[in-house]
């Protein structure tokens, strides 16, 4: 590989070494979640034997740590997405959470009968789901835009839905099914033009490539750390600094107030008052460790190492004439996942048979069952690169894909 030492990193996540049926892991399912190196485990043990103490709350020494640790990791955040201010990095779950989370403040509070939401087609059901509880709620109308014949954004179909009336586009930055990159500045901008915000589900994107939340220009973003060599359980939303003030509180009680009375409460300043009660510290704490790493190795690397990996897969699999692919053929700008069916296989099998083989991949609609219904299919399998793959985990899938025909022969 060029970008990168491959046989070192692999060397950084003992998970690689599990046997799955006698055999060698070959993971490939990092669209739905990455493996961990040894530094962040390591530093999930660092939290709890050194720090573990509830933030802000007290004065003593282990509080007064965590806190440290726990806004280390905003402004961390802040400096790996390039936000302009740490008030703007707000704590979450997960991607999931923090959709929702501008769905029933922001969105609920602006989006009114009549209002357009416009989304992609091929939307993860968490930037679906959301709007649509809000469109039911206040007599609003989601849109769509499709893809065009290259399996990309159709820009042309955007452009023409955009109007006054879409008051939010919710689109994905890069696509967890067909790996295309859209190209979100261009999408803000236009949406600006019109008046509307802009919310970026970034949760395939963060981890693979830079991102500057800035240079966007995107009101809302949001990604999750299990996916970038972090822990589960936290997330990441953004709020652009000048719609603060403008978003009400998610959830209410512990740590997020200013004052509170009988009957009427203020709430304390932001972030503070978009994470109430006790926050996911020790998620921060060993998000911390998955920057550093990610940042040791270069998202630009990471980027061009998965590309090259892409490129190989896509050749590869090419050349099995019992495979379909789905998504555009060119690997350029676009991000390495490949999504495919085996001829006259249902994908469930296909991912068992490869399972048997020590071959980890997804099979199923991938959250995405409208785009599943564009394709005109009911599932696909999915393939997923990250840093600790190479070109031989490529042969062992199509190795694998080679056993699947001659079990359906």
């Amino acid at each position: 590989m060029k970008n990168i030492d491959i046989e070192r990193i692999k060397k950084d996540f003992p998970i690689l070494s599990v046997k799955p049926h006698g055999k060698r892991l070959v993971y490939l399912d990092n669209a739905a979640t990455t493996q961990k190196p040894i530094e962040v485990i390591k530093a999930m043990d660092k939290y709890y034997e050194e720090l573990n103490a509830n933030v802000y709350r007290s004065p003593h020494y282990l509080s007064v740590l965590s806190t440290q640790a726990y806004e280390e990791a905003r402004e961390r955040v802040k400096k790996f997405i390039n936000a302009k201010k740490e008030e703007s990095i707000v704590f979450t779950r997960n991607t999931t959470e923090s959709i929702n989370f501008i769905a029933y403040t922001w969105g609920m509070k602006h989006i009114n009968e009549g209002d357009e939401i416009l989304l992609t087609i091929a939307e993860h059901h968490s930037n679906i789901l959301p709007w649509q509880m809000v469109a039911e709620a206040k007599g609003a109308k989601l849109k769509y835009v499709y893809l065009d014949e290259n399996f990309r954004l159709s820009m042309k179909d955007f452009k023409e839905k955009m109007s006054d009336k879409v008051k939010l586009v919710a689109a994905q930055h890069m696509s967890n099914v067909l790996g295309i990159i859209n190209p979100v500045e261009e999408i803000t901008h236009i949406a600006h033009k019109y008046g509307a915000k802009v919310l970026i589900d970034g949760a395939q994107s963060v981890p693979h490539m830079p991102v500057d939340v800035q240079k966007i220009d995107c009101d809302f973003f949001a990604f999750s750390g299990h996916k970038m060599l972090g822990p589960m359980g936290i997330g990441v939303l953004y709020i652009k600094e000048d719609l603060l003030k403008e978003v009400p509180p998610f959830l209410r009680g512990g740590e997020m107030i200013d004052e509170v009375y009988e009957d009427y409460s203020t709430f304390a300043p932001s972030p503070l008052k978009f994470e109430a009660g006790t926050p996911n510290i020790e998620g921060a704490y060993v998000l911390i460790s998955a920057i550093d790493y990610i940042e040791k190795i270069g998202l630009t690397n990471i980027y061009k190492h998965e590309g090259e990996l892409l490129e190989y897969g896509l050749q590869k699999m090419k050349e099995l004439d019992f495979v379909k692919l789905y998504g555009p053929k060119d690997a350029k700008e676009r991000g390495g996942i490949i999504s495919f069916n085996v001829e006259g296989v249902h994908p469930h099998d296909v991912a068992t048979i490869l399972d048997e083989e020590g071959v980890a991949v997804r099979s199923g609609h991938h959250c995405c069952q409208p785009l599943m219904r564009y394709l005109g299919v009911p599932a696909t399998v999915r393939a997923s690169f990250y840093l600790y793959n190479d070109f031989e985990d490529i042969d062992a899938l199509v190795e694998g894909l080679k056993k699947v025909r001659k079990w359906f022969k």
